[in-house]
């Protein structure tokens, strides 16, 4: 029994390191996330958003909340944006058959540089949502081309600096 104080001291020795262990990899976890806390009647809600978006941990109205997905926020990017149509001029051929083989629909195709797959959505802010289903030998880069009806409506639009994110 003379060994009883050490075991003691032992045992909250292996206390401490645990807990030590437990705060160093919150503190790890927490110092590559971010933050945000809110008030809602008076009680605090923090939350531990890890790895941008995605798993998102903490205490909420004092009590553990389990994780949870959330979406990443979509990352934006500047098109330089012109219009065209399905006439003969200016896609060799009146077809109206995207490089995908869909037809054009108004206020849906895009033309879009080789690093972007037929089919990726892209919403053009004041725009709507596009869909990459054509290409064009001017193409390249941040330059998109909206399809348009009418050689009217493509001139009126003109090339503008729009922004932009892709949705999938």
């Amino acid at each position: 029994m003379k060994y009883r104080g050490h075991v003691n001291n032992l045992v909250s020795l292996m206390r401490y390191i645990v807990f030590i262990v437990i705060v160093s990899v919150f503190t790890v976890i927490t110092v590559n996330a971010k933050n945000t806390t809110s008030t809602t009647e008076n009680k605090i809600n923090t939350y531990t958003n890890i790895d941008g978006g995605g798993i998102v941990c903490g205490l909420a109205n004092g009590e553990y909340k389990k994780a949870q997905y959330v979406e990443p926020i979509p990352e934006k990017f500047t098109i330089n944006a012109s219009a065209y149509t399905a006439a003969a001029d200016e896609c060799g051929k009146s077809d109206g058959i995207t490089a995908s083989g869909n037809m054009v629909k108004e206020k849906h195709t895009l033309a879009c540089p080789r690093g972007y797959e037929f089919g990726t959505e892209i919403h053009i802010e004041g725009m709507g949502i596009y869909t990459c289903e054509d290409r064009g030998g001017a193409i390249k880069g941040n330059h998109f081309d909206i399809y348009m009806k009418t050689k009217s409506e493509a001139f009126a639009f003109g090339r503008r600096n729009l922004v932009a994110y892709v949705i999938s």
